[in-house]
């Protein structure tokens, strides 16, 4: 597992690369936030986070499959992963930011991925 890549992923530059071509502009990991979220955006108090299918449990994903070998240390791994992820949200969402979650599985569509964002990082006032 140390080889398990935590930055700069493809699905994660595919979404700065997309964020960055709609005009934002936004800072990477901040450590100081809870999660170290993938993409701040520190004026509009919104954050990004881009979720690999498999490490965070997209629920009904076909890529969030449960290795059939050592079951409960896997199960207990992604668990806490999906509780860190739980706590993390709550927490950025408590201190005042808005929180948006992109699966690794929603970058493969770029159009309908280009629509979310730019809905997200564009609409005023509403959570």
């Amino acid at each position: 597992m140390s080889r398990i890549q935590g930055k700069d992923t493809k699905p994660e530059l595919v979404v700065r690369r997309l964020v960055h071509s709609l005009g934002f502009r936004y800072r990477l990991h901040r450590h100081d936030l809870p999660g170290s979220p993938d993409l701040v955006f520190p004026r509009l108090r919104r954050i990004i986070f881009v979720h690999g299918c498999y490490w965070h449990r997209h629920e009904g994903c076909r890529y969030a499959y449960l290795p059939k070998s050592n079951v409960s240390f896997w199960r207990s791994k992604f668990a806490a992963n999906v509780e860190r992820d739980r706590m993390a949200i709550q927490k950025l969402k408590k201190a005042g930011w808005r929180v948006h979650i992109i699966w690794e599985c929603e970058t493969q569509e770029r159009e309908a991925l280009k629509r979310r964002v730019t809905t997200y990082l564009k609409r005023e006032g509403r959570r």
